[in-house]
C-alpha cells in the first residue's frame, strides 16, 4: 500500500502568501536524477497536469507527477522560515541519504 505525500498547512498558507491559485500555478515537487546524491528536488510553480496526483487546500494545490511519486510516498512538504531563509522543504523518510544543500538524496 503506497502512502501519498503530505503536504502541512504552514506550505499551504506560503502558496496563499505568494497568490499561486490566482495565478494559475500550483506547486510542483519532483525528483530527477542528478544532484549530489543520485537524485535531487525539483521545486517550481506550475500549471497541473492531467496525469498529476493533486493535494489541495482552501484552493491552493501542490501537485506530483507519476514518475516521481513512488520516490516521494509518505514524504512531508513543509515551508520553513529560518535565519538563512526562506524555503519549502521536503522530509522523505524514503532516502538513504541527504546532502546539505537540502536538495539532492
Amino acid at each position: 500500500m503506497h502512502l501519498p505525500p503530505k503536504v502541512t498547512d504552514r506550505a499551504f498558507a506560503r502558496l496563499t502568501e505568494i497568490g499561486a491559485a490566482t495565478q494559475g500555478q500550483a506547486l510542483r515537487i519532483a525528483v530527477e536524477g542528478g544532484g549530489c546524491s543520485g537524485f535531487q528536488y525539483e521545486i517550481a510553480l506550475d500549471a497541473p497536469k492531467d496525469d498529476d496526483l493533486v493535494l489541495e487546500k482552501q484552493g491552493e494545490k501542490v501537485v506530483f507527477d507519476s514518475i516521481s511519486l513512488p520516490f516521494l510516498e509518505n514524504a512531508v512538504i513543509d515551508f520553513s522560515e529560518e535565519l538563512i531563509g526562506a524555503r519549502f522543504t521536503i522530509e522523505n523518510p524514503n532516502a538513504s541519504s541527504s546532502c546539505g544543500c537540502g536538495t539532492s538524496f
